[in-house]
């Protein structure tokens, strides 16, 4: 059975993300930063038992993921999805003369750190697995090229700074033949995204499934979007 850790999956994308991959035969492991609360994660769970479980996981927390890498040392990782990420209030940055640099530092922890911290601790797991996939959710605010409207300092620099660290895993990991990319997951009607947003979560993480299933290594390091083009860095 193939497998995948899916950061920040109760609610939103993460919890699409579970939904497809549990209907379609895939073992779970859904990481919460509060399971006693993720109700509609724990329904899933329930759905699927066995084959869904949920495990306490707070990306900001680096002990955290180690324990949760030691309880999971058994376990061949398919796929990593480094969905978990920070945007509404003051995390967003959003003007020149505005700027909270504490809540800055926290994003950076989420939204860039917490990535390299996850394939670190869990690469010998995907390096072990059949087939060697880490997949980090980034934005299309976090291209430079892109970058024609100003303002969410804090988000843009933190999905560039991770932008950055993806292209580098890609090198890096090369020679385990592990594949690293970065999405684009669209607008999508969440939480985070707003009742304005183009697309659907479904939509959004049902285009990402069917690229992420056709990625070889000659696509890794490699900055996509949700129905397959490619992004301006």
């Amino acid at each position: 059975m193939k497998t995948t850790l899916i950061t920040g999956a109760n609610r939103g994308i993460g919890l699409e993300f579970c939904r497809q991959y549990a209907a379609d035969g895939w073992r779970v492991f859904a990481g919460s930063r509060h399971p006693q609360k993720s109700d509609e994660l724990n329904a899933l769970a329930a759905r699927y038992p066995g084959q869904v479980t949920v495990h306490a996981l707070d990306v900001a927390d680096h002990a955290q993921i180690e324990k949760l890498a030691q309880s999971l040392a058994s376990e061949p990782i398919d796929l990593l999805l480094n969905n978990a990420g920070v945007y509404t209030g003051s995390h967003a940055g959003g003007t020149f003369s505005n700027a909270d640099y504490e809540a800055w530092e926290y994003a950076f922890r989420i939204n860039t750190m917490a990535a390299l911290k996850m394939a670190q601790t869990f690469a010998p797991q995907i390096a072990r697995s059949s087939h060697k996939i880490i997949v980090t959710i980034s934005s299309k605010m976090g291209s430079i090229a892109d970058n024609s409207g100003g303002g969410s300092y804090m988000y843009r620099s933190s999905k560039a700074a991770v932008n950055m660290v993806v292209k580098t895993l890609a090198i890096d990991l090369k020679p385990a033949s592990v594949i690293a990319v970065v999405f684009h997951p669209g607008w999508v009607k969440t939480d985070m995204g707003g009742p304005k947003a183009l697309i659907s979560r479904s939509e959004s993480v049902s285009g990402m499934r069917h690229v992420i299933s056709g990625l070889t290594l000659a696509d890794s390091g490699k900055f996509i979007a949700y129905d397959g083009q490619a992004i301006p860095w």
